[in-house]
Formats: C-alpha cells, sequence, structure tokens
C-alpha cells in the first residue's frame, strides 16, 4: 500500500508573525521556517503504517517554492521514502493545491492521502477535504485515531459532541488532528540518509493544473492588542463592572 503524505512549509510556530507595514501580508525575511505540525503528524502515521507492515512506501509531497525541499527533506529524515516537489511561484491557494495533489495522485495512485486538517498560517482547513472530493474517495477529517485492516479503514475522529467512528473503503483521505500521534524526531544519521534519497522536481504545467488564485488578499492586519486588565476589591464591584461598564449583564 503507497501512501501520499502532502506536507507544507509554514513560519515555525514558535516565531512571533509580523505584518508588513504597507498591509499587503505577514513579512518572511529571516524568518525561521518549519513544517507544520499538523503534517508532522500526518508523516508519523504514515511512517508507523509503514513499520507495522501495512503500508509499502510513504510517499511525501508539497507544493511551493524550491525552499520547500528542506520540509520534503525533513520529511524524508523522518521516515518517508521518498519525495515530490510540485514547484511553483505562485500563492498557491487551497483549490489550487487540491488540483495539485489529485492530479499527482492520479500519477502515483496511492491507496492512502493522509495530510494535517490544516495549516497554521492560513487556517483554512479546506484542501483536504477538496481532494477527497476532486478524486472522489472517501474522506475523513479531524482523525484521533487510524487503523488499516481488510483494505479498508476504520477512523476515530473527533466532534463537538465527542467521538465519532467511521469506516471507509481504501483509497481514501484522511486529515489528521493533534491527538493521533506524537511525531518522533529526526536523528542525525537519518537527516544525512535523507540527502541521498529521492526526491523529484515537477512543474503545475506538467500535471496540466491551472494555479492561477481565485481569491484577492485586500489587508492583512494584526489583532487588536488586549488591554490590561484591572484588580477589583470584592465581588460587588465586580458585578457592578460588569453590569456598567462592560455591559455584559442587565
Amino acid at each position: 500500500m503507497k501512501v501520499l503524505v502532502p506536507v507544507k512549509r509554514v513560519i515555525d510556530y514558535n516565531v512571533k508573525v509580523r505584518v508588513k507595514a504597507d498591509g499587503s501580508g505577514i513579512d518572511l525575511a529571516n524568518v525561521k521556517m518549519a513544517m507544520n505540525p499538523f503534517d508532522e503528524i500526518a508523516v508519523e502515521e504514515a511512517i508507523r503504517l509503514r513499520e507495522a507492515g501495512i503500508a509499502t512506501e510513504v510517499v511525501a509531497v508539497s507544493c511551493g517554492t524550491t525552499a520547500c525541499q528542506e520540509t520534503l527533506r525533513t520529511a524524508m529524515a523522518l521516515g518517508a521514502d521518498r519525495a515530490v516537489l510540485i514547484e511553483s511561484d505562485a500563492e498557491l491557494q487551497p483549490l489550487a493545491v487540491a488540483k495539485l495533489l489529485k492530479a499527482l495522485a492520479d500519477k502515483e495512485t496511492p491507496q492512502l492521502v493522509i495530510l494535517g486538517k490544516q495549516a497554521i498560517d492560513d487556517d483554512s482547513n479546506q484542501t483536504g477535504q477538496m481532494l477527497a472530493a476532486l478524486l472522489g474517495w472517501p474522506q475523513a477529517t479531524f482523525a484521533s485515531k487510524v487503523v488499516i485492516a481488510a483494505g479498508r479503514a476504520t477512523v476515530t475522529r473527533e466532534i463537538d459532541g465527542g467521538l465519532e467512528t467511521l469506516d471507509l473503503p481504501l483509497p481514501a483521505v484522511i486529515t489528521t488532528d493533534l491527538r493521533l500521534n506524537e511525531p518522533r524526531y529526526a536523528t542525525l544519521p537519518n537527516i544525512m540518509k535523507a540527502k541521498k534519497k529521492p526526491l523529484d522536481v515537477v512543474k503545475p504545467v506538467d500535471l496540466g493544473v491551472d494555479v492561477t488564485p481565485r481569491l484577492a488578499t485586500l489587508k492583512v492586519v494584526e489583532p487588536p492588542r488586549r488591554q490590561a486588565g484591572v484588580k477589583v476589591a470584592d465581588v460587588a464591584e465586580l458585578v457592578s463592572k460588569l453590569k456598567n461598564e462592560a455591559k455584559v449583564i442587565a
């Protein structure tokens, strides 16, 4: 069973994001980049499936600039067998990424596509769902447990009311939630081995996909600064402020 794992290069989650002075976007100058944390979980799950003898090959794929090769090398250092970069300097929105992944899936014919439920930069939470729709495959989102057996996937997913269990025929698309697993660290020997693993580069035009953006970003602004709190002497003063100043109680 071949597993395709899309990964995205994003700003490291420990970095404070800065907005450009003109409001045209995010300032990426000299900013540390890393693999999207939800995609790390997807890579880990795919590797565990291979280690369990269920999957035979794990293929990492990323869409973006040449710099995304670094993210793919990280995925291979974690255990992916090979990687594919769909190289483009254009702004790649969720629908365009889903179309690129669909075209690659048609070429690679994986039995499972597993990816993070969302990226921490745009928080769109759309690519997995769009990909499943384009492929016509069943999908399970926000997975907290995945069991593959007899050509089917049993997925436990988190919902507002608790947990829901889905039974899917393969091939399928699964998106990962935080509680699915704990990603491993890449060891130095594996980092060195990853440099020799195959990494293919293709262009959107090679896949017959138009990646022209459908949406335009009008302006990017930072959230308003949170005002400092105040201390109150007693409950009566607290109730008074909630009623007369905050006006959140009658």
